[in-house]
C-alpha cells in the first residue's frame, strides 16, 4: 500500500505572484496532515520561486508527519538541509529556467558531487532519496552511494499521448522499480502524477511514497485542501 507524499510548492506559487503572504503553505502543510497526508514535501530552489527558507523554517517546527525537503546537489543547499533537519532529503536535478523539474537527477555524471551531499546529509543524520529516471546505472549508482531510497521519476508515463506509450512507459518504471526493491532500498516515485493516471504506478509492487502536488493543489482550489487530499489518499491505498 502506497503512502502519500504531498508537494504543496505550488501553494507558495500562487502567493509569490503576488508576493505576499497568502496563501500561506504551512496552513496547506495542516489541511494536508488532516486529509491523510503520510509526508509533506517541498522543494527549496537555488531562485526561491515559491517556497521560502522561513517556510521550510516554519514547517520543521509545525509539520507533525515527515517532511520530505527536495533540493539540489548544491553545497549551499545541502548546508540549509543539515541545518533544519528535515526527515529526509530527496536530491534533484535543478535549472533556473525550467518551469518544473525535468528529468531525474544524473548521478552518473554528477557522481562526485552526489557523493558529497550524500556523506554530509548522512552526517547530519538525515535520510536520502535520489530522484532518478528508471535507468539501469542511474539506480545501480544511487546503490553504491548508499542511499535510503530512490525515486523513480513518472514524467515520461505521465506525459505520454498514446495508451501504449503510456504503457510502455509503466513497464520501463516497473522495471526500475524490480531494482531498486532487488537492491533493497525504499521505492517512491513522482512527477505529473494526477487523480486519472496515478493507480497503476500506486500498484507496482513494493511501491512505497508518491509525491504528488500540481494535481492536488490544482483540485483543492475547487474542493478544498483536505478533500483533495483524501480523494487522491483514497486512490492510492
Amino acid at each position: 500500500m502506497a503512502t502519500l507524499g504531498v508537494n504543496i510548492d505550488h501553494v507558495a506559487t500562487v502567493r509569490q505572484a503576488r508576493r505576499t503572504i497568502e496563501p500561506d503553505p504551512v496552513w496547506a502543510a495542516a489541511l494536508a496532515e488532516l486529509g491523510g497526508a503520510d509526508a509533506i514535501t517541498v522543494h527549496l530552489r537555488e531562485d526561491r520561486r515559491h517556497i521560502q527558507d522561513r517556510d521550510l523554517e516554519v514547517l520543521r517546527r509545525t509539520v507533525q508527519v515527515k517532511l520530505n525537503l527536495e533540493a539540489a546537489i548544491a553545497p549551499a543547499m545541502i548546508e540549509i538541509a543539515c541545518r533544519v533537519k528535515p526527515d529526509q532529503v530527496t536530491l534533484v536535478p535543478e535549472k533556473r529556467e525550467e518551469i518544473t523539474t525535468e528529468g531525474g537527477l544524473d548521478v552518473v555524471g554528477h557522481r562526485a558531487a552526489t557523493a558529497e551531499a550524500v556523506r554530509r546529509l548522512h552526517e547530519a543524520g538525515i535520510a536520502v532519496s535520489l530522484f532518478l529516471d528508471p535507468s539501469p546505472p542511474q539506480i545501480d549508482a544511487a546503490v553504491d552511494l548508499g542511499v535510503a531510497a530512490v525515486e523513480l521519476h513518472t514524467g515520461a508515463y505521465a506525459n505520454a499521448t498514446s495508451e501504449k506509450a503510456r504503457h510502455e512507459e509503466l513497464v520501463e518504471l516497473a522495471r526500475g522499480a524490480a531494482m531498486v526493491r532487488q537492491a533493497t532500498l525504499g521505492l517512491n516515485a513522482g512527477h505529473g502524477l494526477t487523480y486519472r493516471n496515478v493507480v497503476p504506478v500506486a500498484r507496482l509492487e513494493g511501491m512505497g511514497e508518491l509525491n504528488i502536488g500540481h494535481s492536488i493543489v490544482a483540485r483543492a482550489v475547487l474542493v478544498g485542501f483536505t478533500q483533495a487530499v483524501r480523494e487522491m489518499k483514497a486512490l492510492i491505498t
